[in-house]
């Protein structure tokens, strides 16, 4: 889970439960809403480097799960040093997590009533 990699997985995770789950039951949104408290619980912990993340952060060899997110072996932010700014920039790509995984359902519906 990374900031690079969590949107796409959320989405096509969503195309996938679109797909499976044509139409919005509440057994759908309970899958729909479990599937985005564990991206977001995970990804949160990661990047305020909760200990038992240390496993995951660990095999995608990076420093830390701060670094994972921001870097995802791809980048090289300053993870260490992430000010205010990072911060709120963070905040707000969480809090597009359920809109990915939305847009995914969303258009996998919306291909099969074609």
């Amino acid at each position: 889970m990374s900031f690079l990699i969590d949107p796409p997985w959320l989405y096509a995770t969503g195309q996938l439960y679109g797909r499976v789950m044509p139409e919005p039951t509440p057994a759908a949104r309970a899958v729909s809403a479990a599937t985005t408290a564990t991206f977001l619980l995970t990804s949160i912990s990661l990047y305020l480097e909760r200990p038992w993340t240390r496993p995951i952060w660990k095999a995608c060899r990076a420093t830390s799960g701060r670094d994972w997110m921001l870097n995802s072996g791809v980048l090289h932010l300053d993870a260490r040093n992430a000010g205010r700014r990072t911060h709120l920039l963070s905040a707000v790509i969480f809090a597009t997590y359920p809109y990915w995984l939305a847009l995914g359902i969303r258009r996998a519906r919306e291909s099969a009533r074609r």
